[in-house]
């Protein structure tokens, strides 16, 4: 009797224990069927918006090239999906001004028997480049509609400059001396203003141990058009405007008004991708 108890007894609690392990699975594998059925419904929502045109990424980076009605410039950005129609953006952008009455005077000379064609700014005092760091925000106006239509967003935010100087060297024929020399303004130097002794510009390096910072801040506001084929590659047109403010005034060309405030408008290709 005594062993036909403890049997009972041990047949009892094996179905109980197997019971209870298979009750946890049966909840593990639900649990799991769960997962993968709001993963597969995110995935579908993801899809839904998409094709209703949104961009759906976590982050994005991209060149751009920008051509200003003033100069030039190549920046870097980087966004950050934060919403459907919100993305956080920081940049990084290297260019140059040039001031509104620069005019390239072509010239013509002889060295060891070679003519040379060159040019130069007349009167330039310095090359005006600047360098960018920025933060802003990219918001979603219209999505894509489909795959091959276009998103429009809104461009804006803004940050520090800092304005570089570069002293602007150029070759002359030194009446006094019969030789050929590199120079730059100095105060009331009136061989750098004389047309007659100028054979061109001088290096493209030559200056660039001068440079003399000035610091600022700067801000832009844009509208980009994405016409990129598939979400994850961006390819864009970009149209905006810009505005800096330095410390002092830059002076660019002689006799013309220095200033510290800058306004343009641009226009920039913009590629890249998207994950």
């Amino acid at each position: 009797m005594l062993v036909k108890k403890l049997f009972l007894i041990t047949f009892v609690l094996g179905s109980l224990a197997v019971s209870a392990q298979q009750k946890t699975k049966s909840s593990a594998a639900e649990a799991r069927q769960m997962k993968k059925e709001e993963r597969r419904e995110k995935i579908n929502q993801l899809i839904k918006q998409e094709e209703e045109g949104a961009l759906i990424y976590q982050k994005q980076g991209s060149f751009g090239f920008k051509f200003n009605t003033d100069g030039w410039a190549i920046a870097y950005e980087h966004g950050k999906y934060k919403t459907i129609t919100n993305t956080r953006l920081w940049w990084l952008e290297f260019g140059e001004h040039h001031d509104a009455k620069e005019e390239k005077v072509p010239t013509l000379s002889a060295s060891q028997g070679f003519l040379i064609i060159s040019s130069y700014v007349y009167g330039k005092q310095n090359n005006f480049y600047y360098l960018k760091a920025g933060l802003g925000q990219q918001k979603l106006i219209g999505g894509k509609g489909n795959k091959n239509g276009v998103a429009v967003s809104a461009i804006y935010g803004g940050g520090l400059s800092a304005g570089l100087l570069k002293p602007y060297y150029i070759e002359i024929q030194n009446p006094n001396t019969g030789q050929r020399e590199q120079i730059k303004y100095d105060n009331n130097d009136a061989l750098f203003l004389d047309p007659t002794i100028i054979i061109g510009r001088g290096g493209l390096t030559k200056g660039f141990n001068e440079i003399k910072f000035v610091p600022g801040v700067h801000a832009k506001a844009a509208l980009r058009f994405d016409y990129g084929r598939y979400n994850e590659v961006l390819s864009a047109l970009e149209v905006g405007v810009n505005a800096e403010y330095y410390t002092q005034s830059m002076p660019i060309v002689l006799l013309n008004k220095e200033k510290k405030f800058f306004f343009n408008a641009y226009i920039a290709l913009v590629f890249g991708k998207r994950k």
